[in-house]
């Protein structure tokens, strides 16, 4: 499966089936373990039920789109990696679930006004346009539907990042600070910048709730599992690339220091800060 980089969405598109997306995909189980109690709450949190036709928005390696779907809802997962997506279709093929998987990019993508719930687990943050594309998947809602959506609050209140991120920065070169809006994981951190999105996309009853989970990197004790997953995962993985060996020797060295009190028998437990966002059409 591939999809062509072009549109608003181009570097993401990009981005995500290359490297990003490979990794992602060979990391998933490591990735959906972390995942479970947010998954957990953004599921539960949605009311979703088997009476309802769901488009899962950014559904990468399809965790979500297979916890929907076993509460007997019909699903489809919409994501722009072809390597995430062929993952979450062979996990739906071989639970025989009421799925289907759409590659294409949610913000361009023309909808038809069949789904009850529009939901996502961490996957509108990337917009390079947020209005246009939740003006869009409004087109994809039927009368009565709603919208759920779990996004990150800020990186400082997210522990499992802040915390090795803070290790890393004093090896790194003085930079300007990104913008705080541009896509990526944080950029809906701001709860007023939510609500100025969705009221301009038209959407009414917002609600805004924070939820805490406390996120377990790995399965036991063993720190180089925790280490493997920065380098791997995530936006940490970004920095770390970009390092010369020599410092990324360095900067492995003050991570482990950074979270070895933070290990347990179980793994690395640190704490995940996020927004519950509801909103009707």
């Amino acid at each position: 499966m591939s999809i062509d980089a072009t549109g608003p969405n181009a570097d993401q598109i990009e981005f995500w089936n290359g490297d990003a997306g490979e990794s992602w995909a060979r990391n998933q189980q490591v990735v959906d373990a972390m995942m479970t109690p947010l998954s957990s709450a953004a599921v539960s949190g949605s009311g979703a039920g088997s009476e309802d036709r769901i488009l899962d928005i950014g559904c990468g390696c399809g965790s979500t789109t297979i916890n929907l779907a076993e509460l007997g809802a019909r699903v489809t997962g919409i994501d722009v990696s072809g390597p995430m997506l062929a993952i979450a279709r062979q996990r739906a093929e071989v639970l025989k679930l009421d799925t289907d998987f759409i590659l294409a990019d949610a913000l361009t993508y023309s909808f038809d006004s069949e789904y009850s719930l529009l939901f996502s687990r961490f996957g509108v943050m990337f917009f390079a346009d947020p209005i246009a594309a939740f003006r869009n998947l409004a087109g994809g809602l039927n009368q009565n539907g709603r919208l759920c959506f779990l996004c990150w609050r800020p990186a400082r209140e997210n522990t499992w990042i802040s915390v090795p991120m803070a290790a890393t920065s004093t090896h790194l070169p003085p930079s300007e600070p990104p913008d705080p809006r541009a896509p990526g994981p944080f950029a809906f951190a701001d709860k007023d910048y939510i609500k100025e999105i969705l009221d301009s996309a038209g959407y009414k009853g917002i609600e805004i709730n924070p939820v805490d989970e406390t996120l377990t990197i790995g399965d036991s004790d063993d720190i180089d599992q925790a280490l493997l997953f920065y380098e791997r995962i995530g936006p940490l993985s970004r920095v770390i690339a970009e390092l010369q060996e020599s410092v990324r020797a360095t900067v492995r060295d003050a991570v482990r220091e950074a979270v070895a009190p933070h290990m347990t028998e179980n793994g690395l437990s640190l704490d995940g800060a996020c927004w519950l966002v509801h909103a009707t059409r």
